[in-house]
């Protein structure tokens, strides 16, 4: 079963050390050419999107196993170790601003590549929708501000990207494979790992929610009036008091999740919508200005009048080798992962002219050598 999906890391403060990012650049450069010179950019594509995988190669590069720059970090190594004309893979984006510059950088590669404009397309239509979905299809409380588009020139892509929780302090990190994607709305996650998970979770992608994705188009194909109307019941509906909020009224009590509507819905917005006329849930989700609110008014909706419920499911479903940045289980090897770098760089040489023995030692390392003082 392919692993490819989620996983959740408390906020760790700081930034990678200059010693150990240089390090982590290096190594990653030299499993990036040992894997891609035995099996290929697709599998390294698939790789990068198994989040089990993914946290043993943080791991292995020096960085806490549990750390939410386990993401950001890895994903800077990873961009500045590969050279997109050398290898025939690109990485694109990054964390905060850098993220936003992802649709520019896809271009400019896509470029360097010889990518037709049909091509280039699909990889930036790509980029905004499978950050559309995690920031607001999958309404899970995890506001994404990392965001990684690795590429190859074929036109293969694995997407990784992060969120924060500002009230837990964790991140959730969303893995995407383009070989697993049949469509953004439906499933586009194969699996999904995780430490946490939530009670009441808005997932519109879930097959549970399809339903509830075709009440929703219809809704803003309609004449908006006649949402105006459902909307006005709604609230009326929200308005009620019950015996529980009497027991409880010297209490501060946190409403319940799934009955919490948005306070306002753009109705210039949703006439923009009717115009438009979408075809189906992705070419709704797909409207710049369509956010989270909007989802989850017309979700509710569909499930309070019209009895279409959608899934309120959390969707959700690590290895050391060189010690971690922050002590543990102990403070990074830096002359060992020196060596280890020397190790793998001398393999690959020794395979390029013929000489595989070293390329098998290597595999044979499992997560490669764990190195501890003498």
């Amino acid at each position: 079963m392919s692993r490819t999906g989620v996983a959740n890391l408390p906020l760790h403060p700081g930034k990678a050390p200059g010693w150990l990012f240089k390090r982590m650049v290096l190594l990653s450069k030299g499993i990036l050419e040992v894997l891609l010179y035995e099996y290929g950019i697709d599998e390294f594509l698939r790789r990068l999107s198994d989040p089990f995988w993914f946290q043993s190669l943080a791991c292995v590069l020096g960085w806490d196993w549990h750390s939410s720059g386990a993401s950001t970090v890895t994903c800077g190594a990873l961009k500045e170790a590969i050279d997109p004309l050398e290898y025939g893979i690109a990485v694109a984006g990054g964390k905060g601003k850098a993220s936003r510059k992802t649709i520019s950088e896809v271009f400019k590669i896509g470029e360097l590549y010889n990518l037709s404009t049909s091509s280039i397309d699909k990889l930036q239509y790509t980029s905004r929708m499978t950050a559309k979905v995690d920031n607001t299809a999958v309404q899970d409380g995890h506001n994404l501000y990392h965001h990684v588009m690795i590429f190859s020139e074929n036109g293969k892509w694995a997407v990784i990207q992060q969120g924060m929780n500002n009230d837990t302090n964790y991140a959730r990190r969303y893995h995407w494979l383009s070989d697993n994607v049949k469509n953004y709305v439906c499933e586009p996650h194969n699996a999904i790992i995780s430490d946490v998970c939530q009670d009441k979770v808005l997932d519109m992608t879930s097959k549970y929610s399809i339903s509830t994705q075709n009440i929703s188009v219809d809704l803003v194909n309609d004449n908006p009036n006649h949402l105006k109307r459902d909307w006005a019941k709604l609230n009326l509906h929200q308005n009620q008091r019950t015996l529980y909020d009497w027991m409880n009224q010297n209490k501060k009590i946190k409403p319940i999740d799934y009955l919490n509507m948005p306070r306002s819905i753009n109705w210039a917005k949703m006439n923009e919508i009717y115009d438009i006329q979408p075809k189906n849930y992705e070419d709704l989700l797909a409207i710049k200005g369509v956010g989270p609110s909007t989802i989850r008014a017309l979700a509710l909706i569909s499930d309070l009048i019209y009895g279409e419920k959608p899934s309120w499911k959390d969707p959700i479903r690590f290895t050391y080798a060189h010690g971690g940045k922050d002590g543990v289980p102990y403070p990074v090897n830096r002359k060992a992962m020196d060596e280890s770098t020397v190790i793998i760089q001398q393999g690959i040489k020794q395979a390029k002219i013929g000489n595989k023995e070293k390329i098998r030692a290597i595999k044979r390392l499992n997560n490669f050598v764990t190195y501890k003082n003498q």
